[in-house]
């Protein structure tokens, strides 16, 4: 094709495009406009690619979306399995959708760890929401900092269920010792959706909180990370 037969094709598809169906064009529209543009019906239509028989890719997004009440955590909790019962995602689809999803995971990890100073809560919070917050079993983490609140390293203690996780005091403190912290931020996940502390998260701060004190490694602050929210015993003046 001649370069003046190539521009007029591309002049006739550019305008055919704005004449198609929203349901038909959201790759179209990523191109043409950006990403920030798009919905996030159409962002995971354009990961699922097409539809089936009788939806298009974006009405299966849609159909996708809505059983998990359009909330992008909860997309992410669901497993290659489940996400097949929608007809017309197949393994390879479902597969595709929980890569994206894992990589802006990690992205939201990346930020967090990039700010390396933690000077709030929320900052201790935008570290470890990518990395427990749609988990669906209890994890016990542990971010430890030296004397200038920068971030050392992040280490996972335990590992539960839904219904909890037994995080030992002596082998947090072993780990704070071994790399030489000068301060520890507990951190665990509540997978129930109930971002208040338990009674036993209570007893367990406060049995850290000593250990800390004795030990010169003190506890900044305990966070309970739940999805976008997050609960922080300093904040409350619990610790």
């Amino acid at each position: 094709m001649n370069p003046k037969a190539e521009s007029k094709y591309a002049v006739t598809r550019l305008r055919g495009i704005k004449s198609w169906a929203e349901d038909d064009r959201p790759r179209e529209k990523l191109l043409m406009k950006s990403k920030k543009a798009l919905s996030d019906v159409e962002l995971l239509a354009i990961i699922i690619g097409s539809g089936n028989a009788t939806q298009s890719a974006v009405e299966l997004a849609r159909d996708i979306l809505t059983s998990v009440s359009n909330n992008l955590t909860e997309l992410g909790k669901l497993n290659i399995a489940e996400m097949m019962r929608f007809r017309g995602i197949g393994e390879a689809k479902a597969s595709n959708i929980t890569a994206a999803l894992e990589l802006g995971r990690r992205h939201r990890l990346s930020e967090g760890l990039s700010k390396q100073v933690i000077a709030s809560s929320r900052d201790a919070f935008e570290i470890m929401a990518p990395i427990i917050g749609d988990l669906t079993y209890e994890a016990f983490w542990i971010i430890l900092m030296n004397r200038g609140s920068r971030v050392q390293r992040l280490l996972p203690v335990s590992e539960g269920s839904v219904a909890g996780t037994v995080a030992d005091p002596k082998k947090i403190f072993k780990m704070a010792l071994d790399h030489h912290a000068s301060g520890v931020v507990l951190c665990h996940n509540h997978p129930s959706g109930q971002v208040n502390p338990s009674m036993a998260d209570q007893r367990l701060t406060r049995k850290c909180k000593e250990a800390g004190a004795f030990l010169d490694v003190p506890v900044i602050d305990h966070i309970i990370v739940v999805n976008h929210k997050y609960f922080s015993f300093a904040d409350e003046g619990l610790l």
